[in-house]
């Protein structure tokens, strides 16, 4: 039985982390789900849930006591010193001694990547962990790794990420041959500054990969790769960018169209392609963020995540477990230890 610890304390809404467990373990009958948090707050909690949905759970929901709570506006590495007994630590712990196959977190970003910095431990040969973000584009998914896990990189870690990426692309997506790009300032080989002058050098050479050489940020969403690599201080700008956009493309859509009794008609006429428009954008159904090269399965859903988030987050995490993802991250950069 696959064991997936849920961190229950995380998000800006704690409690869609229950509803979102039970969906997943309504859906998959292979897996148990640990929630990590205050127990006596927890039990009471399973206590409360429906006799019906309770008995088809089963025992394949367990409580880990981590009374320890760490925020997102507290310094990362301090705050699991100080607290050996949050979500994080007992999680990565767990994971490092293989007595969980992956943990699903919507808590703070720092915590999560630092414990499996400090606590999960780097596969052999990866020199830091990535956080690979899926950008939910049309038509073809997209992961940008790093998305912020590293803002000052070398250009062999940037190898590495291309690799990390292109392996979970094959494995969690099934897309057979990943194509992957380097995000620059233009598409020569020439273009970019040391850093990605350097590595584009190193993922031309690599045979490992299919490179499809500089994509511009412009090109990003618009499928010209499955992996787009980039160190973490421009991926998390282009991530938030991607998102601060489409949220006010969508509402200067909604507010040209509800300004007007024609627009109005015309909105009713197109509602089924809007709701598909933005239903590809929706990044629910791809669940988190995967930290690429520790080791074990870890998954970062966003703060603001819902029940349908989490469950998206456990399905994946389940993916990676299954694909063993991990051991391929492993065996793909052994030849670096």
């Amino acid at each position: 039985m696959m064991r997936i610890i849920l961190d229950a304390t995380g998000g800006d809404t704690p409690d869609v982390n229950l509803k979102g467990a039970i969906d997943a373990l309504l859906a998959y009958e292979d897996i148990t789900v640990v929630l990590a948090g205050p127990q006596d707050q927890l039990l009471d909690a399973i206590n409360q849930m429906e006799a019906t949905t309770r008995d088809r759970i089963g025992k394949r929901m367990e409580v880990l006591d981590a009374p320890e709570i760490i925020t997102t506006d507290e310094h990362p590495v301090m705050a699991l010193r100080q607290r050996p007994r949050s979500p994080f630590v007992l999680a990565a712990n767990q994971l490092r001694n293989h007595e969980a196959d992956a943990f699903v977190s919507a808590g703070s970003t720092g915590a999560f990547m630092a414990s499996g910095l400090f606590y999960a431990r780097c596969v052999p040969g990866v020199a830091r962990p990535a956080l690979g973000a899926m950008i939910p584009v049309p038509g073809r998914p997209l992961l940008l790794v790093d998305s912020g896990a590293n803002v000052d990189c070398k250009p062999e870690w940037l190898h590495q990420f291309a690799l990390m990426g292109s392996i979970y692309m094959k494995e969690v997506q099934q897309v057979s041959a990943p194509q992957v790009g380097l995000l620059n300032i233009g598409v020569e080989e020439v273009k970019g500054n040391e850093l990605t002058q350097a590595v584009y050098k190193l993922l031309r050479e690599e045979k490992q990969i299919v490179f499809a050489g500089n994509i511009e940020a412009r090109d990003a969403i618009a499928g010209s790769c499955d992996v787009l690599v980039a160190d973490g201080f421009a991926g998390n700008i282009l991530i938030k960018n991607i998102e601060g956009t489409t949220s006010v493309l969508f509402g200067l859509i909604k507010k040209g169209l509800m300004s007007s009794l024609a627009g109005k008609i015309g909105a009713l006429l197109c509602r089924g392609a809007f709701r598909n428009i933005k239903r590809s954008f929706d990044s629910s159904e791809v669940g988190g963020a995967p930290l690429l090269g520790v080791g074990g399965v870890m998954i970062k859903a966003h703060g603001n995540a819902d029940a349908k988030t989490i469950t998206s987050a456990i399905r994946q995490a389940r993916t990676m477990v299954t694909a063993d993802v991990v051991g391929k991250i492993r065996a793909g950069t052994a030849h670096e230890a």
